[in-house]
């Protein structure tokens, strides 16, 4: 095995690249590089100003071009962990054409700009903060005419940061129906089809609001990058109905257990008695146009190459990882050792790299996250082998309730759990994993990266 896999080395020096603190391990300096390769991939700031240009009156996005010359006013909002990054970008590339903006971000990581007002909210759960920022969002673009251009930044957890609950709804309600989506199981995609039909601005609400021509600039949280998934799509059509919001909420057993005031609304929805969502085909809703500026994939990738430049056999798995996150965890470490035995010739390490969002189905109060609970259940997998790691990365920087981004966990995890007596497997089945990693040292710090495109998972064996 060559020396160099275990140093540094030179790469680009990113402010999330040195922020990032890992457990004590091996392979520190490789997997530091590893992940600040795949977190500056992410980074919607560089991603931006390599995708957005302006040259006197032609805006050039992608392989688009609009004609601003008889634009009156450009105006930004948006929402999402990494829409105050975007907005910095933004700002750069217009400068003065830019006339006013607007962002919401979640708590704590507000980003300084110049033309773009930065508020925060609260993250998963939706709270008055964000309710009284998205009013204020909405005057903005309610002031507009089809002479202004509104350009929205639309990243990861802009579905909880702009809750605009419906008539009839409170935003007690629409706390009360997000806390027992995220505890029960279902997928994002789940959720986020009720949390469009209970709001005004989710599922092309935002398109609807306002008459000024739309330009979406999106970082998508979203395996296969589904518009009208990302932030629950406030400037993207919505296929589904009322009655999939009602069936999402009886599928796992919540219906009862959610406010009457939301059940209320939904039947009345089914019965054709209150507006449904945007729907595709209508005139607003192919008038918007959308440009992905980065995506889960493009942080795999750079990762991928790291680690083949390194000289590492690595395979990049097509398929995301979903479901629960124990038995995700499971899987990639099964697939990891399939691979080893398939290449019983190949003597050199290798690597699996691995993106998704998993689910976690919640009993009891315990404290952790999705990427915790991957690794603990990783942990007892990997025992048996040697020079065997998982990571489990929140590119956003915080997994769940929780400061830690995720946590490294190696096939030496169980025996120095048992030896530190830290019962692991009780921490696993009481999803109560933060306390026992933080005990064993296994979480990796990032604080706020200014990203958000989904989790990033790594099986090595070295």
């Amino acid at each position: 095995m060559s020396q160099s896999l275990f140093q540094a080395g030179s790469y680009p020096l990113t402010f999330v690249s040195m922020l990032l603190r890992l457990p004590p391990s091996p392979i520190r300096p490789f997997l530091h590089k590893l992940l600040a390769a795949g977190l500056a991939a992410a980074d919607p700031h560089q991603a931006l100003l390599k995708t957005v240009f302006l040259n006197e009156a032609s805006l050039r996005i992608g392989r688009r071009s609009f004609d601003l010359s008889h634009t009156k006013r450009v105006i930004a909002v948006g929402a999402g962990k990494a829409s105050a990054r975007m907005a910095q970008a933004l700002e750069i590339v217009l400068g003065e054409r830019l006339d006013d903006g607007l962002v919401i971000v979640k708590t704590g990581h507000a980003l300084p700009t110049r033309r773009t007002a930065v508020l925060e909210a609260g993250h998963p759960i939706p709270d008055r903060a964000g309710l009284v920022a998205t009013q204020r969002l909405l005057r903005l673009t309610q002031t507009l005419s089809p002479r202004d251009l509104l350009i929205v930044l639309l990243s990861g957890g802009a579905s909880s940061l702009l809750p605009a609950p419906v008539s009839d709804v409170t935003l007690a309600d629409k706390q009360r129906t997000t806390q027992l989506l995220l505890r029960c199981g279902a997928t994002i995609n789940e959720v986020n089809v009720v949390r469009k039909h209970l709001s005004l601005i989710k599922g092309g609400g935002l398109a609807a609001s306002t008459s000024a021509r739309i330009i979406t600039l999106v970082l998508s949280d979203v395996i296969g990058d589904d518009l009208g998934s990302i932030g629950s799509g406030p400037t993207a059509a919505d296929p589904s109905t009322f009655t999939e919001a009602v069936e999402v909420l009886q599928r796992y057993q919540i219906w009862s257990a959610v406010p009457s005031a939301v059940r209320r609304y939904l039947q009345r929805g089914q019965k054709g008695a209150v507006p449904e969502t945007l729907k595709p085909g209508t005139p607003r809703g192919r008038s918007v146009h959308h440009h992905i500026v980065g995506s889960n994939h493009i942080m795999l990738e750079a990762v991928e190459r790291v680690a083949r430049d390194a000289g590492l056999f690595t395979k990049l798995l097509s398929s995301p990882l979903t479901g629960e996150a124990r038995v995700a965890a499971k899987q990639l470490v099964e697939l990891g050792k399939a691979l080893r035995t398939r290449r019983s010739r190949v003597r050199r390490p290798y690597c699996v790299v691995a993106g998704g969002e998993t689910t976690v189905t919640v009993t009891g109060h315990g404290k952790g996250g999705r990427a915790q609970e991957f690794a603990a259940a990783a942990a007892f997998e990997l025992s048996g082998l040697s020079n065997a790691w998982i990571v489990a990365l929140g590119s956003d920087g915080t997994d769940g309730p929780t400061k830690a981004a995720g946590a490294l966990v190696s096939s030496e995890t169980v025996s120095r759990a048992k030896r530190l007596k830290v019962d692991l497997q009780s921490a696993l089945n009481r999803h109560n994993t933060y306390p026992a990693l933080k005990k064993l040292g296994c979480h990796i710090h990032t604080g706020p990266t200014g990203t958000n495109v989904n989790d990033l998972y790594l099986f090595l064996q070295l």
